[in-house]
């Protein structure tokens, strides 16, 4: 793809590392894959360089291509045009959009992990697209309820989640919709797994009751352990 000397001066001047490393070996290239990613430059999770890219307004295409064992494996390519001028996400606006975000956030729900139920410090909390970027597109409207808050760990957790899940390339944001990590409050599975989850988080006073449940059950126990304290507990309220 020849590119004319403004769109280069543009590519040029995005200079952060990451982003930079991908557009850098397109460049020259014509293509970047996530095996370059990892072996070549030391990224363990590529969809986030890719998306660092995207967030600079660049026109990233995804396809696939065989990887030098043979697996299937995503490859990044620019698009036409390169820029999508019109984006909100560009990193600028992007990080002004945040800060309004996690404000309406916080004023409707408090400042409040939504997968860990946790309360925290608002500078800790990070805003989030419930339905990931790279699958729903950006939501033109800013409707906050298409997004969450999130603690870092939280985010990581999801980051992680959503990039090895098999929508990752299907794209079916209906999938995502009954998803636990876009809508904790109501879904019907995690990652595609029909499961269920309660995260319990032992706090202040409560620290006693979890090195006690541990000294009597051991870490690996201590799972299985509450399940069935939990199915006790129903099937005693059933009889009733």
């Amino acid at each position: 793809m020849k590119l004319s000397k403004s769109v280069l001066d543009k590519l040029n001047a995005i200079t952060d590392k990451r982003p930079s490393i991908v557009i850098q070996h397109i460049l020259k290239y014509g293509f970047i894959t996530t095996e370059d990613l990892k072996e070549k430059y030391g990224y363990e999770h590529p969809p986030r360089a890719a998306r660092d890219v995207r967030e600079r307004g660049v026109n990233l295409l995804t396809y696939k291509v065989k990887s030098s064992d043979g697996r299937n494996i995503a490859a990044y390519k620019f698009g036409k045009p390169v820029f999508l001028d019109d984006k909100v996400s560009k990193k600028a606006g992007r990080t002004a959009l945040s800060k309004a975000l996690k404000k309406a956030l916080v004023e409707k729900y408090g400042a409040i992990c939504f997968v860990y139920l946790q309360p925290m410090p608002e500078g800790l909390l990070q805003v989030d697209h419930r339905i990931p970027y790279e699958i729903g597109g950006e939501n033109e409207g800013n409707d906050i309820d298409c997004y969450m808050l999130l603690s870092p760990s939280a985010n990581r957790a999801k980051s992680w989640t959503c990039e090895h899940c098999s929508n990752w390339n299907l794209h079916d944001v209906n999938f995502c919709k009954s998803c636990f990590w876009a809508y904790p409050e109501e879904y019907t599975h995690i990652a595609g797994r029909k499961e269920r989850q309660i995260i319990v988080t032992f706090t202040d006073n409560e620290i006693e009751d979890y090195n006690r449940l541990i000294e009597l059950v051991g870490i690996d126990r201590a799972e299985r352990t509450i399940k069935d304290m939990i199915s006790e507990f129903i099937q005693t309220n059933n009889d009733k």
